[in-house]
């Protein structure tokens, strides 16, 4: 498993910033982290939930999984995923 730390999401933002659409950032981000589950979701889903990284156009949430459900954390030490989503204004 990949450690989804500062430098990492770092990267991970840069990449997603500079893809033309939201499904281009998740595939540069699958190509990138393969180790790490990328999941495209809407920004108005993401409404009240803390950015692990905000960029200009783009918003990243860490994912973990008790191995069925899907859940954002704000603890990178157990984060096995990116939400990724056009920034909501």
């Amino acid at each position: 498993m990949i450690e989804v730390d500062a430098t990492a999401l770092r990267e991970a933002l840069a990449i997603a910033e500079a893809a033309g659409t939201v499904r281009e950032a998740a595939a540069a981000l699958r190509v990138r982290f393969g180790a790490l589950r990328i999941v495209v979701v809407d920004a108005l889903d993401m409404r009240g939930e803390a950015p692990a990284a905000i960029g200009a156009r783009r918003q990243l949430f860490l994912g973990a999984s008790d191995g069925h459900c899907w859940a954002v954390t704000s603890d990178a030490a157990i984060a096995a995923g990116l939400f990724v989503s056009d920034r909501g204004e």
